[in-house]
Order: structure tokens, then C-alpha cells, then sequence
């Protein structure tokens, strides 16, 4: 197995502070047409139901098996068009190589877990 290195460069405290992780509830999941990777999700962040972040990682899940799930997200991250959709945040993953092959785990955790719960 093989793993990132970890950074050398240091992050002082009030960067980090300035991240906005949020549990997140999928409430829809497509793929997106005309990308071989994109999946559309719509989420509800605790505050609204219609957050829109695009992932591409498609290739590790099929859209069906992630509605219902609580995942991980930055949310204050500034809004990305990507295939003319604007996508507001990102979905945290864990990705790592296995005998040659990338593996990715999108970051779940228990559906008992509010949406918009902060993570500190």
C-alpha cells in the first residue's frame, strides 16, 4: 500500500480555523452528462437543502448507493463551474494506492450525525 507524505509546510492555526467542515446529508446523486467522472450531488448542509457540489469519483461509486448517506464537506470554499455547474465545496475522500491501483473512500460517517454539524 501506498500512502501521500505529509506535509513539511506548516499550516498556522488560524488558516486551518478558517475551513468549514460540515456533516452533509445526500439527498440526490447523478452522474453528470458528458463526464466520464463527475457525479452531481445535492445536499443539505443544516442550513439549506440545495447545496450543489460536483466529485469526480465516479469511477469508485455508482450514484444510488450514496443517497442517504451523511459524508464530509468543506462548504466555504468559493464557487467552481465545472460543466457549465457551479459546484459549492468539496466532498472529503480518502485516497490512497493498493498493488498499482488508486483507491478512493469517500469520507461517510454515521447517518446519526445532523446535517450542518460542524467538525472541529
Amino acid at each position: 500500500m501506498k500512502i501521500e507524505p505529509i506535509f513539511e509546510e506548516m499550516v498556522d492555526f488560524d488558516t486551518f480555523a478558517k475551513s468549514d467542515f460540515r456533516a452533509v446529508k445526500i439527498l440526490a446523486c447523478e452522474a453528470v452528462p458528458k463526464s466520464k467522472n463527475l457525479l452531481k450531488f445535492t445536499l443539505d448542509d443544516g442550513e439549506r437543502k440545495d447545496r450543489v457540489i460536483l466529485s469526480g469519483i465516479h469511477d469508485y461509486y455508482e450514484p444510488e448507493e450514496l443517497i442517504g448517506k451523511t459524508a464530509i464537506a468543506i462548504v466555504n470554499l468559493p464557487p467552481r463551474p465545472m460543466m457549465v455547474i457551479e459546484s459549492c465545496g468539496m466532498l472529503i475522500s480518502a485516497v490512497h494506492e493498493e498493488e498499482g491501483e488508486e483507491k478512493l473512500h469517500l469520507l461517510m460517517v454515521d447517518n446519526h450525525i445532523p446535517a450542518g454539524v460542524k467538525l472541529y
